[in-house]
């Protein structure tokens, strides 16, 4: 498994305490946009079309997994 960074725990982290969350639809140029990518493309996040210019974001079994993992 690869290295989890900082921010990716944190926030695999907190959508495994507080379950799925809306996250924006679009790239908005912030850090949050960027780490949501970087653990999708990880398979560490489902993101699905929610509504309203927002999308789903639901934690995989491998990201529930990274989550446990120390930090780089």
């Amino acid at each position: 498994m690869p290295n989890v960074l900082p921010q990716q725990r944190l926030l695999l982290e907190l959508i495994v305490q507080s379950g799925d969350i809306a996250v924006p639809a679009e790239d908005n140029g912030t850090v949050l946009y960027r780490t949501l990518k970087e653990c999708e493309a990880s398979g560490w996040l489902n993101i699905r079309p929610f509504g309203a210019g927002f999308d789903k974001a639901s934690v995989t079994e491998l990201g529930r997994a990274a989550s446990k993992q120390p930090s780089a």
